[in-house]
């Protein structure tokens, strides 16, 4: 079974950064996977935040835009999500996942706390 550990989170001033990483082990298929972050807040769903494609192809959500870069790294099957200029309203349990063909993955989660 495929397994997604995420790491990184944590608490940070509003303004600081955090780099968020997902190791995926029990597989060689890394590389074709489209890779995603998720969130989600207390009380809300879970929500796309960047995603990136076997390719390398990125999209972000449009709160994402601007201060947030998902990376990946096959051979390290690692995907990576830098958040800079963090806000209060990042605040989140942040998901990794791994899509292939029909099937998805994710990982425990990590929690970032931005606060004063």
């Amino acid at each position: 079974q495929v397994q997604l550990v995420e790491s990184g989170g944590g608490l940070v001033q509003p303004g600081g950064s955090l780099r968020l990483s997902c190791y995926v082990s029990r597989t060689n298929l890394f590389s074709t996977y489209t890779m995603a972050w998720y969130r989600q807040a207390p009380g809300t769903q879970r929500e796309l935040v960047a995603s990136i494609t076997s390719g390398g192809s990125t999209a972000y959500a449009d709160s994402a835009k601007g201060r947030c870069t998902i990376s990946r790294d096959n051979f390290k099957k690692t995907v990576y999500l830098q958040m800079n200029s963090l806000k209060p309203e990042d605040t989140a349990v942040y998901y990794c996942n791994a899509q292939f063909r029909s099937y998805a993955y994710w990982g425990q989660g990590t929690q970032v706390t931005v606060s004063s």
